[in-house]
């Protein structure tokens, strides 16, 4: 059975979705502040955290950078009625799995759910990835290089690892996307050109490693073996 931590202080919201999940089958614990939700993370070892951000006490923003500290593979959903982009860009650099705006359907949340458990429970790759000067972390989230340690936001770091993992091997950009991005409207193939600028600076130390924009239908990464003199 899976295992929802749960913390929304809108008791009747609350109430309705405990409900409909536990129909499903779901085993949920539901808290209703801040306050309580980082013990009961420790003591519950929930399969999936479901997080409002608009909380008492201490806001879901602030929970999810405590939770990431000590777990960084539990899915953490948040729920909110924030749809500024912001909101939801800082949602993800927080080590947000995925972000779903309220009114919502509870078959979508379920969807959602299963495929956030889906990708963790797959996910048979090594948790350390290495490619030229850079060594990739997937558990701790970070790019190393030498001596520096760079901390990367969840997405990043998921892409990333897609994109080392295809090597060499296009990578679709509607599958990006739609991976990615599915529940951001304002997310567009010209922000997605931005993201991945920013990741070629993450990896510009090392200059024989390429993210090359293959136009019109994706990313391939690439490396260039250094030549024999």
């Amino acid at each position: 059975m899976i295992k929802v931590l749960y913390i929304e202080d809108e008791e009747s919201l609350a109430m309705i979705v405990k409900d409909s999940l536990e129909s499903y089958g779901f085993h949920v614990h539901h808290v209703v502040n801040g306050g309580q939700a980082l013990a009961n993370h420790q003591r519950y070892q929930p399969d999936v955290v479901l997080l409002d951000i608009m909380l008492p006490l201490v806001d879901g923003f602030s929970i999810a950078t405590e939770i990431r500290k000590t777990d960084q593979l539990t899915p953490i959903i948040f729920l909110t009625a924030m749809t500024q982009t912001d909101d939801v860009v800082k949602g993800f650099k927080l080590g947000g799995t995925d972000y779903i705006r309220k009114p919502f359907k509870i078959e979508e949340l379920i969807v959602r759910i299963e495929a956030c458990l889906r990708k963790t429970t797959t996910n048979s790759s090594p948790s350390t990835l290495t490619i030229g000067l850079y060594t990739l972390d997937t558990i701790k989230t970070t790019l190393r290089h030498g001596e520096h340690v760079e901390k990367l936001s969840y997405r990043e770091m998921e892409l990333l690892k897609r994109l080392i993992e295809n090597r060499d091997r296009v990578v679709p950009r509607e599958e990006i996307i739609r991976t990615y991005w599915s529940n951001d409207a304002f997310f567009t193939g010209r922000s997605l050109d931005v993201f991945i600028s920013r990741m070629r600076k993450h990896l510009a130390a090392d200059p024989r490693i390429k993210i090359v924009n293959v136009r019109g239908i994706g990313y391939t990464l690439s490396f260039e073996e250094a030549q024999e003199t």
